[in-house]
């Protein structure tokens, strides 16, 4: 009998999407989530949390690259870095692609997940969580930003969507928490999911971020296993030079680093930034 997981529209409920398993790799309930890692033809291994998509190891390079390679470049001499979230690793393993990153600070509050992607999803973790410049804690990222004393030139959230405990990492003060940790010039990126689905999950982040910074916006990407068309990460930072880098720049900073990317390039970094009108209107 063929198994399904099957992944329902967390907001209003509207639609089911199936993802066929092959296998289950990994399935646990921990304090904070019911955990299912699946193995799929077509994605590859398949992360979920409480039923959502959380990473896919055939798409996970578009989200990943994104999200880490964007502000790097654009900020041009990011050597500090706080990840909240990111359990699975993909984010600090694109960050470590970076030679002059010195540390990463990773926080993640369910042990469980960078376990299981050491154990399953090395194709996504590479050797990411034994680079010596990673200083992991398991723990509330909410408490260790409100607590840090350290500055980093790079903060990215790397959360689930925001419904349930979650919310709170889109909160006002915990942006504030943020800006308090950022280094002069310092970048925050953070994931906002599926606008198309519900626009107050990127306006009312924009709206709040808008209170603390003085540049704020947002670029997206389209990620196959993430349904619902193109998925949102907010920017913010006090440098509004950073988020319109021309594209010599970011070509130059490119080929220094010399990255080997497969979704990633300054002309999509570039074209990222260029919203849709029914994006831009939920900006304004």
């Amino acid at each position: 009998m063929t198994q399904w997981a099957e992944e329902v529209d967390p907001v209003h409920g509207d639609f089911r999407v199936q993802l066929r398993v092959e296998k289950v790799l990994f399935e646990r309930q921990t304090e904070h989530q019911h955990i299912l890692l699946i193995e799929n033809r077509t994605y590859g291994r398949v992360l979920l949390f409480d039923g959502i998509a959380q990473v896919a190891e055939n798409d996970e390079f578009i989200y990943h690259e994104m999200l880490a390679h964007v502000p790097v470049l654009a900020h041009g001499s990011v050597r500090s870095v706080l990840v909240i979230g990111g359990g699975d690793g993909g984010a600090i393993e694109e960050l470590f692609k970076h030679a002059d990153i010195e540390r990463v600070d990773l926080v993640e509050i369910d042990g469980t997940v960078v376990e299981l992607s050491k154990q399953h999803l090395r194709s996504v973790c590479g050797a990411s969580f034994e680079d010596p410049r990673l200083r992991l804690t398991i723990g509330d990222g909410v408490e260790f930003v409100a607590d840090s004393k350290n500055l980093y030139d790079l903060i990215l959230v790397d959360s689930n969507d925001p419904t349930g405990e979650t919310n709170i990492l889109y909160s006002e003060p915990f942006y504030r928490h943020c800006a308090r940790r950022l280094a002069p010039g310092g970048v925050l990126v953070t994931q906002n999911a599926l606008p198309f689905f519900d626009r107050d999950w990127l306006r009312k982040p924009i709206t709040r971020l808008r209170k603390i910074f003085a540049d704020v916006g947002c670029y997206q990407v389209a990620v196959p296993s993430f349904y619902g068309g193109f998925m949102a990460f907010s920017w913010a930072s006090e440098d509004a030079s950073l988020r319109q880098a021309d594209g010599d720049l970011l070509e130059a900073r490119f080929r220094k680093a010399d990255l080997h990317t497969r979704y990633y390039t300054p002309a999509i970094h570039r074209a990222a930034f260029a919203l849709p009108p029914y994006v831009s209107g939920m900006l304004a």
